[in-house]
């Protein structure tokens, strides 16, 4: 307890930084579920025609999963905030308008009888009769949404967003549970809070409510509300315009969701910030290959570091190939003629997939080299990562090149696929060559005794535009280039997974150590 407590003083700022993000995005998220779906679920309440495939459309959205969302939306609206807002507006309308719905069309007809009888049109039932009576129904609604909202923006920090999820991610790829926990909590807390504030502007509206107070008091309080919701709208718009205004004069680096690349996402950034004008934002986390060169090719990020193996397997489709300099010249001109985008030196680095099993099973099996799991490997359990069990360069070309089939596969993303090995959930997982989680789990890395994996040599990759615009970037990226050895990243690496170091502290003390800083 006393160690998360030190790590909550040292990190707080960041935390308390993440956890304004969060609070931002989660509100408007909800304030805009409301502003669409009050007015569905009014409209199929009077147009019952309607009600299915309204209320059905919202129920297979909220049956797709969260991730395959993101995954669909991406490539319309590419990262940021952007996605992950209309991603929760999405989830957030199904309790909303089935409520409201549900609300409205459940009132007794006797009380919608009288009120005709006394006179009042359709429009004023639905004000001062029905909406007030069904309030308790909506409200009860938007309180789910809500909740729903705030432990769903943690999937944000997946495509840049950031929040609180920013911490889960990041803790979880480099096995830090008080990273996690500073996450986590937070969010927890957030939830409840919002439930509350929530509960009490139920309470404050109610119908019951206002008979007993003063229509004076009750009016204050709703032009409060209202203030306060107009506020954040208003905000939000003018930051989203700004942020929109200024693209132009911003260099956007970006990283996936580990910790090499996060320690060099921060080194690019900061010798963008070193050696030129040009000031930088860091989109950093981004989720997979995928996503992000799905930022670059999109324009949402100017520059990451990306592997030649990689780009040649996983983004091009092309056979692996074994010969290092064929394979960054065939990348580096696909790149520049399909996309756009100019592969600068290679940092120096080959970080190559690697497998890997615990000792006792190596000494078990007398296991030296990937060949000598063919025999067994039909007894044994496989925890790669995601991507790994889905690439032609992954599991799918490893077990057709060594004629091999594990027992089961069980794919887990980031550090916990160390975690599971090290527990004896599986008993063989792979492994970046570079990964400081090896020499902390003391793990046995297989000789790839065919040369099935190709080359994966570390390389910043730019958009051809932004170079044009700001050839200064070259030169101070390609700074970089051969600096970096596989001991030297290793041990970098090794700072932040296993000595719990942020990455870009352990960044920039390499560029100063470096001379480059």
């Amino acid at each position: 307890m006393a160690d998360f407590y030190n790590y909550l003083q040292v990190n707080y700022e960041q935390i308390l930084n993440l956890l304004g993000q969060h609070i931002y995005l989660s509100v408007i998220s909800v304030l805009i579920a409301v502003i669409i779906g009050i007015p569905l679920g009014i409209l199929i309440s009077r147009e019952p025609k309607l009600s299915k495939p309204i209320i059905g459309t919202t129920n297979v959205i909220q049956a797709v999963p969260s991730l395959a969302l993101l995954g669909f939306l991406i490539p319309f609206i590419g990262i940021g905030s952007a996605p992950a807002i209309v991603m929760v507006v999405l989830y957030s309308l199904l309790p909303i308008v089935k409520n409201t719905y549900t609300g409205l069309t459940n009132i007794d007809s006797d009380i919608l009888e009288a009120a005709k009888g006394i006179g009042l049109t359709k429009s004023q039932t639905m004000k001062k009769v029905q909406l007030p009576l069904a309030f308790p129904m909506i409200m009860a609604g938007i309180r789910i949404s809500a909740v729903t909202a705030v432990g769903l923006m943690t999937i944000a920090a997946f495509i840049g967003a950031g929040g609180l999820g920013y911490l889960v991610f990041s803790g979880v790829q480099t096995v830090d549970n008080y990273m996690i926990l500073a996450g986590a909590i937070p969010a927890c807390i957030l939830a409840l809070l919002i439930d509350f504030i929530v509960g009490k502007l139920e309470t404050s509206f109610s119908y019951t409510n206002k008979q007993k107070s003063s229509s004076k008091v009750s009016r204050k309080v709703k032009k409060l509300v209202i203030g306060f919701a107009s506020m954040i709208i208003v905000v939000g718009g003018a930051f989203t315009v700004y942020s929109q205004v200024n693209a132009a004069d911003k260099i956007v680096i970006g990283s996936k969701n580990y910790s090499e690349q996060l320690i060099l996402g921060n080194m690019l950034a900061d010798l963008v910030e070193s050696k030129t004008e040009l000031e930088v934002e860091r989109k950093l986390n981004l989720g997979g290959t995928q996503v992000a060169f799905g930022a670059i090719n999109s324009g949402d990020i100017d520059a990451y570091v990306e592997y030649t193996g990689t780009g040649l397997v996983n983004i091009l489709k092309q056979s692996p190939q074994s010969d290092s300099d064929k394979v960054y010249d065939y990348v580096k001109k696909e790149f520049k003629e399909k996309y756009g985008i100019d592969m600068l030196k290679p940092l120096g680095f080959n970080n190559t997939y690697a497998i890997a099993v615990r000792q006792d099973t190596a000494e078990q099996f007398n296991l030296n080299a990937v060949s000598d799991l063919a025999n067994i490997s039909d007894g044994l359990i496989m925890g790669p990562t995601i991507e790994f069990a889905n690439r032609e360069d992954g599991l799918n070309g490893l077990e057709t090149a060594y004629n091999m089939k594990f027992k089961d596969v069980q794919a887990v993303d980031g550090g916990l696929r160390y975690t599971a090995l090290d527990n004896h959930k599986s008993d063989v997982i792979d492994a970046f060559s570079t990964d400081g989680l090896i020499e902390e789990f003391g793990l046995k890395v297989l000789e790839d005794d065919k040369n099935f994996f190709p080359p994966y040599y570390a390389v910043p990759i730019v958009k051809e535009e932004t170079l044009e615009k700001h050839p200064e970037l070259k030169e101070a990226l390609n700074l970089l280039a051969g600096t970096l050895t596989d001991d030297k990243m290793r041990n970098l690496n090794y700072k932040v997974d296993s000595l719990k170091e942020s990455p870009a502290k352990v960044a920039k003390e390499f560029l100063q150590e470096e001379g480059l800083l």
